[in-house]
């Protein structure tokens, strides 16, 4: 038991308060305690010895008058553990919910937690952290065209047996030399960027299936009782502690019980920009995890959450609840959490999640935030969310993902839509339209979203929906919608024209100005098989649309599949080697683009000047979306080195040629020139 301690309430502790206006701040005698709580009767800060034990010593805190209680405790309370009791209004109503629960810290740095779906947090006490980042500083380029961004799962990166990391699923099995998989992975591929799903400490756990729970949930949607993908944050200043070494993902275990993921997790980052690797947050604000004791449902439901007529959640975003960004202290914690990830931890930028249900004020203050930190901070909206608005982020500059170029290029389902690189028009492209792509989705021209390339995250495929692997397989073979797979290595080794396709996307993609994403495994057609994991579901061995549910191999990386696609993934290197070589092709402006071939709408044609940057060559691109004719395209004057055909691709010239080149079908070129 936490003894008896001397205390002082006190509403002139704000001198304490430079940084991180809430949560606890640990002095050299002493520790402050504030927590924004406007309609609370009263609160009580509750401290305990031990996550176990049952029974703390509570403090009463006293309320100033902006809504803020806090209390000064004169001891130094690191390694103790607490929470608030927080006793509701004298009258309220389903806008406030009153609750006999301990509430954590939703300023947290770390949480001690209980591996079910209520989680039980307790706030862990930490001390000011002594970590040696070595000089490391952020690695952002200036001109955020020249990313190369590799979306993935943290622990997709080295769960797999063929990743041969003897730590998987760890922030310190993501830096294990000698493996296949992890860091060695991403400098293999020769990306710039990772961009981690989310590491907020989320909600891992779900409800047990088709079994109601006390609070009255009933799961009837998800047999795996796991959110594996993260897309439930609980704490927004907690990196999740799974991954840390003391981690767990077994039932019942308890966890954060020490600053180790903290401290891993800074591993990670400071290695990766050793390697010159920016890292990329996914961060989820627009909603909080559902099913566990979320501290902000009980701090203040009906200030903290957009509500209905009747004091119910509004749910926009699909997942149970919508954060009121606009709230003022709703707002300052997302900024404040912004500000801890890049001041305490140097993560470079954000892609933040169904943005569109973040208000524009706050929007605005995030980029000031962030940009006040570091001028070069990567912000990505996914532009989704009660609406669809690249354009609106564009104006606020913030780049988003492109759905236009994902869509026109791979198309949006692969039975009723696929697009370009199967010779088809998705219903909303246009020639102009494919034309557009390529300068960077611009706004003033055919189905243009964007200001400037600069804010066009140019992508075919991501987490959600089907990989682009096996987005090409249904394409090619619509009866492998729902429907088991028989042979598992046949289904993964792409035909020879399925091969063919799955290039001259990449083409497509690696060619057209702005910022490039590739998702986890594209480039080797990684497939999406569901694999059992003890739930049996009846889709077992079906290709998986939306895996976001299971922590097995559906989602691991199988390094040991490279081999199935080894020409693919090469192509990939090579388009990633040649990208970065090529500024022209990444930032070139937009009226030194021009296209030929005019009668044939699927013969993509385009020469890219590059006097208005710093390459010293000029590019001309073709790309062939007929999958039954091949075409004769007539080359401008002089000799050109082949960069990229339908074999190979790279910075090194394939040949040198001049006057005339075919392409077979579903095949493209890439042509440079030295520029006279």
């Amino acid at each position: 038991m936490v003894k008896d301690l001397e205390l002082l309430t006190s509403t002139d502790t704000d001198f304490y308060f430079d940084e991180y206006e809430m949560g606890n701040t640990p002095l050299e005698s002493s520790t402050v305690f504030r927590i924004f709580c406007p309609r609370a009767r009263k609160l009580e800060v509750e401290l305990f010895d031990s996550y176990k034990q049952k029974k703390g010593a509570r403090y009463p805190m006293e309320q100033d008058a902006n809504g803020v209680w806090n209390v000064l405790i004169k001891s130094n309370l690191v390694g103790k553990l607490y929470g608030y009791r927080i006793t509701p209004p004298e009258h309220h109503g389903n806008d406030f919910i009153a609750t006999d629960e301990l509430v954590a810290d939703p300023y947290s740095k770390i949480v001690t937690t209980r591996n079910t779906y209520r989680q039980e947090p307790k706030t862990l006490i930490v001390g000011e952290q002594d970590y040696d980042w070595e000089d490391d500083e952020f690695v952002a380029p200036d001109d955020h065209r020249d990313l190369i961004i590799y979306e993935s799962h943290l622990k997709d990166l080295t769960a797999h047996a063929s990743s041969k990391c003897k730590k998987p699923g760890t922030y310190k099995g993501l830096l294990q030399k000698k493996q296949k998989g992890g860091l060695a992975h991403l400098k293999e591929l020769g990306v710039n960027a990772v961009e981690f799903f989310p590491l907020h400490k989320y909600a891992y756990f779900e409800p047990p299936f088709k079994e109601k729970t006390p609070e009255g949930y009933f799961n009837t949607w998800n047999p795996y009782e796991r959110n594996y993908w993260g897309y439930m944050s609980s704490f927004y200043f907690v990196p999740e502690t799974m991954y840390a070494s003391d981690g767990s993902n077994k039932t019942d275990k308890i966890i954060g019980t020490s600053d180790k993921a903290i401290r891993e997790y800074k591993d990670v980052i400071k290695s990766l920009h050793k390697e010159g690797i920016s890292v990329i947050m996914d961060v989820v604000y627009n909603h909080v995890s559902q099913y566990d004791l979320n501290p902000f449902k009980f701090i203040d439901k009906g200030y903290y959450f957009r509500l209905d007529q009747n004091d119910n959640y509004i749910t926009e975003s699909g997942c149970g609840n919508d954060f009121r960004t606009e709230a003022p202290m709703a707002r300052e914690m997302i900024c404040d959490s912004i500000k801890y990830w890049m001041e305490e931890f140097h993560v470079d930028g954000f892609r933040f999640d169904l943005a569109n249900l973040i208000d524009w004020d706050t929007v605005d203050a995030i980029r000031e935030t962030a940009r006040s930190i570091n001028p070069n901070a990567i912000l990505i909206a996914e532009p989704w969310g009660g609406g669809y608005d690249p354009t609106g982020f564009s104006q606020h500059d913030f780049a988003a993902l492109n759905d236009q170029i994902r869509n026109g290029v791979k198309g949006s389902d692969p039975v009723h839509a696929p697009g370009f690189i199967f010779g088809k028009w998705q219903h909303e492209t246009s020639r102009l339209s494919l034309e557009n792509f390529v300068r960077g989705t611009l706004e003033n021209s055919a189905n243009g979203r964007f200001r400037s390339s600069r804010h066009s995250v140019n992508y075919l495929a991501s987490h959600d929906g089907y990989t682009l692997g096996d987005f090409i397989r249904i394409a090619m073979d619509n009866d492998l919608v729902n429907q088991p797979v028989d042979d598992i290595k046949e289904i993964k080794e792409l035909s020879e024209e399925a091969l063919k396709i799955a290039k001259l996307g990449a083409l497509y993609l690696f060619t057209s100005q702005g910022i490039t994403l590739v998702h986890e495994g594209q480039p080797w057609a990684h497939s999406k098989i569901i694999r059992p994991n003890g739930a049996n579901p009846s889709d077992a061995y079906q290709l998986d649309h939306n895996s976001y549910e299971k922590d097995n191999e559906t989602n691991y990386l199988n390094f040991s599949d490279i081999k199935l696609n080894k020409e693919l993934y090469n192509y990939y290197k090579g388009l990633i080697a040649f990208r970065k070589s090529a500024a022209a092709i990444r930032k070139g402006k937009p009226e030194n683009i021009g296209y030929q071939y005019f009668k044939d709408a699927l013969l993509v044609t385009f020469y890219v000047l590059g006097a208005d940057t710093s390459d010293p060559n000029d590019y001309f691109v073709s790309l062939n979306g007929n999958i039954d004719e091949e075409q004769t395209i007539n080359i401008p004057g002089g000799e050109w080195e082949v960069m990229a055909d339908n074999e190979r691709a790279g910075n090194e010239p394939i040949e040198v040629i001049e006057d005339t080149y075919t392409l077979r079908p579903a095949t493209g070129v890439i042509l440079r020139k030295l520029r006279d």
